[in-house]
């Protein structure tokens, strides 16, 4: 069995993953249009789900889970999928043409604000202000962290420091978020584990973004160093190997990504990784689902895609 298999046999989380694929396909098609139709097969091509199964694990026994929660925190991920291969240029996403290659830049642009759009409908039906005002502010952190990525193309003398404020802005935030809304704000620590479990996240994407199979993780591999984008393993590769530097400065990135390879930035950077997936583990004590939850910070430093 997998370790993915075994936490979603926490009792309850497979009905509630069930029920939520339901919610996100109704959340989509409500509005029909061209917005909905690649909102929709943005939705097809699935997903870990990663950010409502931290609502689920982090929500308490004695009360349902938070469905609209769960679903809101998606349809943010996903529009923030379709807004930044719209903004990389990325050609494709999960193995499939990414949206703005597929129906065009206007296209993908409406589709991200109508995902975010339906994120905080969803939401707002739960009468929950206080969960509304926590994703916003999650919401605010992604733009924060875009800008911040902006800022930074192209600058191989960005601190690790500057990058890891930008993976808990871009990524970690909405981890933070999932893990608040599931526990209803009651539990910091948990909010804690999320968003170190976060950047555990970013960091592992940015190492499979050097090293991954495009068959497995569903891009082609090396697009960061073609963007400019200084991840983990590239600033550290480029402080040893000036080859690396000056693709990552915008130069021709030509053997650059086999380079990095010859360095010990992605092992480094698996330390790294690692490190942060303990600290998040450590944040735990004594949480209904603290086994799920330990085994979902192994899973995302070892996984493959």
């Amino acid at each position: 069995m997998t370790v993915l298999a075994s936490i979603r046999e926490a009792p309850g989380l497979e009905s509630y993953l069930d029920e939520l694929e339901e919610r996100l396909q109704e959340t989509v098609a409500s509005h029909p249009g061209i917005a909905a139709a690649v909102g929709a097969d943005a939705l097809a091509a699935g997903g870990k789900r990663l950010r409502p199964m931290l609502v689920f694990l982090a929500s308490r026994p004695d009360a349902p889970p938070p469905l609209a929660a769960g679903v809101a925190v998606e349809l943010i991920h996903m529009a923030t999928l379709v807004h930044d291969d719209l903004i990389d240029g990325a050609q494709f996403r999960r193995g499939r043409a990414a949206a703005w290659a597929a129906y065009g830049p206007a296209a993908a642009r409406a589709a991200g604000d109508y995902l975010f759009a339906r994120a905080f409908a969803e939401l707002s039906t739960a009468g929950e202000p206080r969960a509304v005002a926590m994703l916003a502010e999650a919401t605010l952190c992604l733009a924060r962290g875009e800008a911040l990525q902006r800022r930074q193309t192209h600058d191989p003398d960005t601190t690790v420091e500057s990058y890891l404020e930008r993976c808990a802005l871009k990524t970690a935030k909405l981890f933070e978020a999932a893990c608040l809304l599931g526990s209803r704000g009651r539990d910091v620590a948990l909010g804690r584990f999320g968003l170190t479990l976060g950047i555990a996240f970013q960091i592992t994407d940015d190492i499979l973004d050097c090293t991954g199979d495009g068959l497995e993780t569903g891009k082609i591999a090396g697009v960061d160093l073609r963007e400019g984008t200084p991840t983990l393993p590239l600033l550290l590769a480029a402080s040893e190997d000036d080859v690396v530097r000056r693709a990552l400065a915008g130069g021709p990135p030509d053997g650059a990504l086999v380079r990095v390879a010859g360095t010990t930035a992605l092992a480094r950077s698996r330390a790294i990784a690692l490190d942060y997936a303990c600290r998040a583990r450590a944040c735990l004590d004594g949480q209904f689902h603290r086994d799920e939850l330990e085994a979902l910070a192994d899973l995302v430093v070892h996984r493959h895609s």
